[in-house]
């Protein structure tokens, strides 16, 4: 399911970019240029965003939510990789070279505000070698770095640190401490059975770290939960942008 998209005359254009930490970034020449470019979308849970192997056509910078970055193996299992809200940009690859998507992006915490920017005037942006190209640039360094971690993350420390690793993430992205997750999006996020994702909850439940009920999750003691995640939460945090 695409983006949903909106008239741009249902938004205050100039007021939306401050919700993404790219574009806020950007001077008001910048953001005068590019606004006739863009289109305001609905994020939606679930939506995929791109496909894996697909071209990129737009460049989505999020206001809010978390979009998931999602690797399928040929025997279809599929685990998340990165994850990006406010902080990042869909389809930022494109800024090194990388015409195609070489993940799934899909909606996994919705947001009501989103703004597209057509792939040709973004290149053509990136062309001008100004505000716009430096934030790119910048951003597509750390996203490296955070992706080295990431791998590093998934492969040597355990569902529950990495699941309270993503807990503490999302919270942070999506700037509560309170947030619609299901068991079955946690266990695609850490590429484990649902039944790992229960036993993690129902104990990080039962200890009084989170609340869990319906699939909302609340986390209830920040400083327990910082202590069973793993020290890739301080390195893969959105404030690191």
């Amino acid at each position: 399911m695409p983006a949903t998209a909106v008239s741009s005359s249902d938004f205050l254009l100039p007021d939306i970019p401050e919700g993404n930490r790219l574009l806020a970034s950007l001077p008001d020449e910048d953001r005068r240029r590019l606004s006739p470019h863009w289109k305001s979308v609905f994020l939606h849970r679930r939506q995929a965003l791109l496909r894996q192997g697909q071209p990129v056509q737009e460049i989505i910078f999020p206001t809010g939510g978390v979009c998931s970055l999602v690797r399928t193996t040929e025997d279809g299992k599929a685990i998340e990789i990165l994850a990006v809200g406010a902080e990042g940009a869909i389809g930022a690859s494109v800024a090194i070279g990388q015409a195609e998507s070489a993940t799934d992006v899909v909606v996994q915490v919705a947001s009501d505000a989103a703004l597209a920017l057509p792939l040709e005037v973004f290149r053509a942006e990136l062309q001008l070698r100004g505000a716009m190209y430096t934030s790119m640039t910048r951003y597509c360094r750390i996203f490296a770095e955070q992706l080295m971690q990431a791998c590093a993350c998934n492969a040597l420390h355990s569902a529950e640190q990495r699941c309270c690793r993503w807990l503490l993430t999302t919270a942070d992205r999506v700037q509560s401490e309170s947030f619609s997750v299901t068991q079955e999006i946690l266990a695609m996020t850490l590429g484990v059975r649902r039944p790992t994702v229960t036993f993690i909850m129902s104990d990080l439940h039962r200890t009084g770290v989170v609340e869990y009920f319906r699939g909302v999750v609340k986390l209830q003691d920040r400083a327990a939960l910082m202590a069973r995640s793993c020290e890739c939460y301080r390195a893969l945090s959105p404030n690191m942008h």
